[in-house]
């Protein structure tokens, strides 16, 4: 039985941090801290770089460097910050459109061209894209590659529309460039309206479309908050991060600051018991641009400091109010996406805690959509848990932890509803459990993680001969 075969895993002060300091209470404390920062100046937003998110970072370092317990950094990066709309009309009808974050400015009239697969390949699009608009549905490779790729070949602009009914409701081209092509103007449509175009073009009418991009670029200032306890060794570190920015649209109490403020809280409770291996809190920049303080921290590792890492634990939205218990499925046995050896691990040490809690779980895939992409890219086991973003819930999924069907998890998730009254405090306190369970386990032993450092080393040097996977890959 699992909880039987992880029971030596379970340590006595993992049990104490989970059950006697997680509350409420203290969680709420912080979300209504990081509300009131989102309306500095009436902005209700945190976005990296801003007032809201300044503060956040302030607010985070000063409750860390109270405890005495912590040498805490901030590690300061720069990046662009783009903000733009998207407009698009055919033969007169305008259609609600999305702008790719990162897609440049200007005007495309011209008849859409139907790409082949997925526009994933340069082969996909056909000669005819050229001096015309590409129209592209999602999915397999990122927004970037697919808006490069139109740019290679010739097109004016590029449409990419959604592969399910719904809107894609914005994305990320997440750099300013893309070694196959030059950006062209973009924008997104659902798959209701994608797909209409498509039988219209098919059945052989030509398709003029008019699309028009207004995009700003800003390089702004952020931070990095990281904080690791003085206590413990520093030869094998346990890393937990969350998010601390939201997006420009609302204040982001849900996604990220369920996952941040929980992880908070536990660093301000972990001066309570001892660890025999280091523990490093990370709360991360910049995500919502594309993963940039987390990728930002472990890139400017030396590959000896990236071996200290023992693992990684990454939470991101856990408070969902249409929610799921979700866990990064590490041994790839759900989505055959595995991480690296001791991701297996960090999973069935989750799974244990929420089959003893009595709570059902369920796997969710490791994409490298959030800020444990970079770790896996250079082979630190890594794991954590999710409730759940746009993605609808299923009846099954209903059976399991009620809720509605058919409806997202967050109907909030990248808009300005993203409030305290956003979060299901029920499930973040349940997650913070399983957090506090994990943390504190693996603090105490590393039994069941591998640290053949010399092993990671090479596949360190792998990745970086390699083309990079592209952490955005979730958004195609």
């Amino acid at each position: 039985m699992l909880i039987r075969s992880l029971s030596h895993l379970t340590s006595l002060a993992g049990l104490a941090l989970a059950a006697s300091t997680v509350s409420e209470h203290n969680l709420l404390k912080h979300a209504k801290a990081l509300s009131k920062f989102g309306e500095i100046n009436g902005a209700h937003t945190r976005f990296a770089g801003s007032v809201g998110h300044n503060a956040t970072v302030d607010y985070i370092k000063s409750s860390l460097d109270k405890t005495g317990f912590y040498d805490t950094t901030l590690q300061t990066f720069t990046y662009t910050n783009s903000e733009g709309n998207a407009t698009f009309s055919t033969s007169g009808t305008q259609l609600d459109a999305d702008w790719f974050e990162g897609a440049p400015g200007g005007d495309a009239e011209a008849p859409l061209i139907i790409v082949n697969n997925l526009g994933c390949a340069q082969g996909d699009f056909p000669a005819e894209v050229a001096g015309n608009i590409a129209l592209i549905q999602r999915g397999n490779c990122s927004f970037s590659d697919k808006v490069a790729l139109s740019g290679a070949t010739g097109a004016i602009g590029a449409i990419v529309y959604n592969n399910a009914d719904g809107a894609i409701g914005g994305g990320t081209l997440g750099s300013s460039s893309n070694p196959l092509g030059p950006y062209v103007p973009a924008g997104a449509l659902s798959g209701v309206d994608g797909r209409a175009l498509i039988a219209t073009i098919q059945s052989g009418e030509t398709v003029v479309g008019n699309l028009h991009v207004e995009a700003s670029f800003e390089v702004r200032w952020t931070n990095n908050v990281i904080a690791t306890t003085k206590s413990g060794d520093h030869h094998n570190v346990v890393a937990t991060g969350g998010h601390t920015d939201s997006v420009p649209a609302g204040p982001g109490i849900n996604d990220n600051g369920s996952g941040s403020m929980a992880i908070l809280e536990l660093a301000l409770q972990l001066p309570r018991f001892s660890v025999k291996n280091a523990v490093r809190f990370c709360f991360w920049a910049a995500e919502e641009e594309g993963l940039l303080g987390s990728d930002h921290y472990v890139t400017t590792l030396s590959v000896e400091e990236q071996e200290k890492i023992a693992l990684y634990l990454n939470f991101d939205m856990i408070a969902s109010p249409n929610y799921g218990f979700f866990i990064y499925d590490g041994d790839g046995s759900a989505f055959n996406i595995s991480g690296p050896p001791g991701s297996d691990h960090i999973e069935h040490l989750f799974e244990g805690f929420f089959a003893e809690a009595g709570v059902a779980s369920g796997p969710t895939a490791f994409d490298g959509r959030s800020d444990y992409g970079p770790f896996l890219d250079v082979g630190i086991p890594a794991g954590g848990l999710f409730t759940g973003a746009e993605q609808r819930k299923t009846a099954d999924e209903v059976l399991l932890w009620g809720g509605q069907a058919g409806i997202a998890y967050d109907v909030c998730y990248h808009q300005s509803c993203d409030t305290i009254e956003n979060l299901n405090t029920t499930t973040w306190v349940q997650n913070t459990k399983a957090i506090a369970h994990a943390l504190t386990t693996y603090a105490t032993s590393l039994r069941g993680i591998p640290r053949e450092t010399a092993g990671r080393s090479l596949l360190v040097d792998k990745v970086a001969s390699e083309p990079r996977r592209n952490p955005f890959l979730v958004w195609a």
